[in-house]
């Protein structure tokens, strides 16, 4: 097979400015693999930074590919590089840590101050022909997983490392306020460690209708009624065990600690639009004692997930409700920023998915 010199990439100029670009195409070197894209996820986080131009400190201040949510074909190997086939479909761990710093040392390679994470300026993503990526972030695909649930595996993996940080135990209660993708795989990870009451709440009406289909027991809507008073209604006034907050409202992070019992557990995952901010009342969250973890993306997870999706644990398949090519990004970009046709995650399909 030959490999073109030069490739497509959707890369971001700005607000609302994406911009399907001729590029040179990447060579691996030592211990890397050039990777042929297979689909790659449209992530909330890319959203924030074609709506907001960034997120906190990082900042478009050059045009840059965006796209961390992939699954590939190996197309070529580096130097020194064993243990991948040409051909082979895998799903790619985004972040790529220094592994010397402490937090790598200590097994948080997702604090690494040094982390060079695609698709975050001014590392490029993955939205493109081809990408580059060290041979450890490969995570090959078992016969039968489609590209499609190897993109996923991200997000995924995000949702795995959200409950891991709750530290769920078994027929305990949770809310988690937004029914995104993030959402609703917190949702159905906590189902499969075992929650016992899963609510939700959601503004979009389809995606209420989508979450009680997919995963909850019950959605209730912001928009319309007290959430608070909900939930607490539907615990029989105790509260839930857990709230994770995947929104990134103004309101949620509130709404979490007002929905749990005493001593309940705060999760905070979802990202801020516009202000980089969050907001709590210091004596309600104090007088509970709540706990707060903080969301930062994920270790490596990703053997759990492609466990969870072949025992049938978790459908990933049933999150992807909208498919585009690559020329077509700036159509699935408008279409997720709007909410439009239901859409849960829109992916980009490039080349042999399925």
């Amino acid at each position: 097979m030959t490999i073109p010199k030069t490739m497509k990439a959707a890369r971001l100029h700005g607000v609302r400015d994406i911009h399907i670009d001729e590029v040179p195409r990447p060579e691996p070197g030592p211990g890397e693999v050039l990777l042929k894209m297979a689909a790659v996820g449209v992530c909330g986080s890319d959203m924030h930074y074609y709506l907001d131009g960034g997120i906190g400190d990082a900042v478009i201040a050059a045009p840059i590919t965006m796209g961390h949510e992939p699954s590939a074909y190996v197309a070529a190997l580096g130097a020194g590089v064993k243990g991948l086939e040409i051909g082979q479909l895998v799903a790619i761990e985004p972040a790529i840590p220094c592994g010397h710093c402490e937090m790598c040392l200590t097994g948080h390679p997702n604090l690494c101050p040094n982390v060079r994470f695609c698709g975050t300026p001014p590392i490029d993503g993955v939205f493109s022909d081809y990408a580059v990526m060290p041979a450890d972030n490969c995570v090959p695909l078992p016969e039968g997983f489609s590209a499609v649930e190897g993109a996923l595996l991200e997000p995924l993996g995000v949702a795995i490392h959200t409950v891991d940080l709750s530290h769920l135990r078994v027929a305990q209660s949770i809310v988690v306020l937004g029914a995104g993708p993030i959402g609703l795989l917190i949702a159905a990870v906590a189902r499969a460690a075992g929650a016992g009451q899963i609510l939700m709440t959601e503004p979009i009406p389809e995606r209420r209708a989508f979450a009680l289909n997919y995963i909850a027991d019950a959605v209730f809507d912001p928009s319309s009624e007290d959430v608070v008073t909900a939930v607490q209604e539907a615990t029989n006034g105790r509260g839930v065990d857990i709230a994770f907050e995947a929104a990134g409202a103004a309101d949620t992070p509130q709404n979490g600690v007002d929905m749990l019992r005493p001593g309940g557990t705060l999760v905070l995952c979802g990202i801020p639009s516009g202000e980089d901010k969050l907001t709590l009342i210091a004596s309600s969250t104090r007088r509970k004692g709540t706990t707060i973890k903080m969301v930062r993306r994920m270790k490596f997870v990703y053997p759990r997930g492609i466990r969870l999706v072949q025992r049938g644990m978790v459908d990933l398949k049933a999150i992807a409700t909208h498919f585009f090519t690559l020329d077509d990004i700036p159509r699935a970009f408008e279409m997720v920023a709007g909410y439009e046709d239901g859409v849960i995650r829109a992916v980009v399909l490039l080349a042999g998915t399925d």
